[in-house]
C-alpha cells in the first residue's frame, strides 16, 4: 500500500458505509413499519456479501475493513435482539442471554487472537476441537448456521406484526421459527464454548507473563 492511499475511502469500506446508514434505517422503524426495517436490514446484510467481493475484486481488503463488518453484525443482532425485548418480555432475559454471549465471546476471542499474534508461546487451537474445526473450515456449515441464526429472530420479529404465508396449515413465519430455533441455540453454545477456549489461551498468556516478571525481579 502507497502512502498516498486512504483506506477509509476504499470500494468495500463504502459498502460498508451504507450497510452501516441501512441498518440505522432499519432500527428506526423497527418498532412501528416492519416492511420498511426488514428490507433495509435485508439489504445491509446482503451488502456483507457484495464488500467481501469488492474486497477481492479490487484487492482492498484491510483490517479497518474487517472489523466494520463485524460491529455492524454484531450491533445488527443486538439492536434486533433489543426490539424482541419490547415485543416479547415475557422472553426478555433469554434475549439479553444472547446479547451477552455473542458480544462478550466475540470480543474475548478477537482480543486473544490479536495478542496471542504478539508471543510465540503454544496456545490451545479451535482447530484441535472437532466441532469448531467444522465450524470455521465448512463454508456451508457457517453460513447456514449463520443464516440460521439470523432468520430465527427475524421471523420472530415478523410474527410479532404478520403470520406471512400460510403453508400446509402453518404459517411461513412460523414454519422459519420452528425449524431455526435449534440452530440458534447450537449457534450460542459454539460462541460459548469459542469464548472458553479463547480465556484459556488469555490465562497462558497471563501466566507466562508473570514467570517472565517474577525471573526479572529475581
Amino acid at each position: 500500500m502507497t502512502s498516498g492511499e486512504n483506506i477509509f475511502l476504499f470500494v468495500p469500506n463504502i459498502i460498508g458505509y451504507g450497510r452501516i446508514v441501512l441498518a440505522i434505517v432499519s432500527f428506526y422503524f423497527m418498532p412501528t413499519n416492519y416492511i420498511v426495517s426488514s428490507w433495509c436490514y435485508i439489504i445491509s446484510g446482503l451488502l456483507d456479501a457484495f464488500d467481501g467481493y469488492a474486497a477481492r475484486y479490487f484487492n482492498e481488503s484491510t483490517k479497518f475493513g474487517a472489523i466494520l463488518d463485524q460491529l455492524t453484525d454484531r450491533c445488527g443482532t443486538m439492536c434486533l435482539l433489543v426490539t424482541l425485548s419490547s415485543f416479547y418480555p415475557q422472553y426478555m432475559f433469554l434475549f439479553q442471554l444472547s446479547m451477552c454471549i455473542d458480544i462478550a465471546c466475540h470480543w474475548i476471542y478477537l482480543h486473544t487472537t490479536l495478542l496471542q499474534g504478539k508471543t510465540s508461546h503454544k496456545f490451545v487451537d479451535l482447530a484441535e476441537n472437532p466441532v469448531m474445526r467444522i465450524y470455521y473450515t465448512s463454508r456451508p456449515v457457517l453460513f447456514s448456521m449463520c443464516a440460521g441464526n439470523e432468520l430465527f429472530y427475524a421471523s420472530l420479529y415478523l410474527l410479532h406484526f404478520t403470520e406471512g404465508p400460510v403453508v400446509g396449515g402453518l404459517s411461513l413465519f412460523r414454519a422459519v421459527c420452528y425449524t431455526t430455533l435449534p440452530i440458534a441455540v447450537v449457534k450460542s453454545l459454539i460462541a460459548l464454548l469459542q469464548g472458553f477456549i479463547a480465556c484459556q489461551n488469555l490465562a497462558i498468556i497471563d501466566v507466562k507473563e508473570r514467570e517472565v516478571a517474577s525471573g526479572k525481579a529475581q
